[in-house]
């Protein structure tokens, strides 16, 4: 019989207002996400022989965040009832999922449960009269209770990386 744990994992949520439009804060987090073809991307880091070639590849191809854009979600078309209805409120709720190989490998080679966490989630909602909230969940946070220096020292470099960027496009 296998056995069953419950963690308990508090999460330190950021949530960054702006008054800038959701294009501008979304085009501004593309500016630091780069937008590879992934399928090829991935295809090429199996393909490699060597860490370094697989670290090279995948500094080619990051962002200057350090990130990559692994998928966008839009939710609004997801959640919508009525498409006309979210539409002419001009409501968008977008989830993207960014990450780089190097750093989640990073993490997962000293808690294997960073790869719940990594690659990370940025949150897109546009708000009533035009402006933008961005909310980021802290790695740091979501690995504090696996008491791993190693694995901290690498999301905080994340976190710091995600928050930079962040903090820049919604000012």
């Amino acid at each position: 019989m296998g056995a069953e744990q419950v963690r308990d994992i508090q999460v330190r949520r950021y949530v960054l207002d702006s008054h800038r439009s959701f294009s501008d804060v979304l085009d501004g987090i593309y500016g630091g996400i780069s937008r590879p073809d992934i399928g090829k991307l991935f295809d090429q880091l199996a393909a490699s022989t060597s860490y370094d070639e697989f670290s090279s590849l995948v500094e080619q191809a990051q962002g200057s965040a350090g990130l990559m854009l692994f998928l966008q979600l839009d939710l609004d078309h997801a959640l919508a009832i009525d498409p006309e209805a979210t539409s002419q409120h001009g409501r968008r709720l977008v989830r993207v999922i960014a990450g780089n190989p190097v750093t989640m490998g990073q993490m997962t080679r000293h808690v294997p449960d960073a790869g719940s966490y990594a690659p990370v989630t940025l949150l897109l909602e546009e708000t009533p009269g035009g402006g933008t909230r961005v909310s980021y969940d802290s790695v740091v946070s979501a690995l504090a209770p696996y008491h791993d220096a190693a694995a901290s020292q690498v999301a905080e470099r994340l976190d710091s990386e995600v928050l930079t960027l962040l903090r820049q496009v919604t000012r």
